[in-house]
């Protein structure tokens, strides 16, 4: 295929799979629980920092730690006693354990103390969507705490490709006008967002040429942008859909 066929297929298949079924299956269905942006915002970000592995496994822990926070994400972050944490002590996914969901929840409540939303916390005028990232890391760990909690969060300055710190930005930034993200920060541009690259999207785009660099990294996030950022200048990242899709659900060739 030419360039021009590759990004024509490309549009097509995110059209095809940026659509209310993609929820079903997908963590993204976690946050589409709440009306209330706090809740969203709090209950993404909780789900997308455990969404690694099995997707089924990720929902399923996901409405675990739902069921800890009573169902009312802010309310509960803003109004939690030392008591109230005893029920977290049985919780683990993969290794994210207790101690750190408790260590969330702490930091959590200190965001929307001094903010009104999480949004208000991460943004910072003329920085890059990196940069933000890298300075949310810095900030969200300031608090006495172990130093492998620091995993939960990747930074994007050391070298990581960032997938599920991207996969929130994502979620929370690009228009909810196909009912899948939600669009509910508005200081950060679409255009501006970084792909959450994973196993699946690279793999994808590895196979159609538009990635070369083998290692799931920063630096094969930038070299995806690009492209990206080519086909679709006012919201590369919907193309994610097209390249998870496929991945998921097609044995591409």
């Amino acid at each position: 295929m030419t360039n021009k066929d590759i990004y024509s297929f490309l549009i097509e298949k995110a059209d095809f799979y940026e659509n209310p079924e993609f929820i079903v299956s997908d963590p993204i269905q976690i946050p589409h629980e709440f009306n209330k942006n706090e809740d969203i915002e709090i209950s993404g970000f909780l789900t997308a920092t455990i969404a690694w592995g099995n997707r089924k496994s990720i929902i399923k822990s996901s409405k675990k730690i739902l069921d800890l926070l009573d169902n009312s994400p802010l309310d509960f972050v803003l109004n939690h006693t030392n008591k109230d944490l005893k029920s977290f002590n049985k919780f683990v996914h993969r290794t994210f354990n207790c101690n750190d969901l408790i260590y969330f929840i702490s930091r959590l409540k200190h965001v929307y103390t001094q903010q009104k939303n999480l949004e208000n916390y991460i943004y910072l005028p003329n920085k890059s969507i990196s940069e933000m990232q890298s300075n949310f890391h810095e900030n969200f760990f300031k608090s006495s705490h172990e130093k492998r909690i620091e995993k939960h969060i990747a930074n994007p300055m050391n070298g990581s490709a960032a997938k599920r710190i991207n996969m929130f930005f994502r979620w929370m930034v690009r228009s909810n006008k196909n009912r899948v993200d939600f669009g509910i920060w508005k200081k950060i541009k679409s255009s501006d967002l970084s792909c959450p690259l994973d196993v699946h999207s690279g793999n994808v785009a590895r196979k159609l040429g538009i990635l070369n660099r083998k290692q799931n990294d920063a630096r094969a996030v930038l070299e995806l942008d690009t492209i990206l950022k080519k086909i679709l200048p006012n919201d590369p990242v919907k193309l994610d859909f097209a390249l998870f899709g496929i991945g998921v659900n097609e044995k591409f060739k």
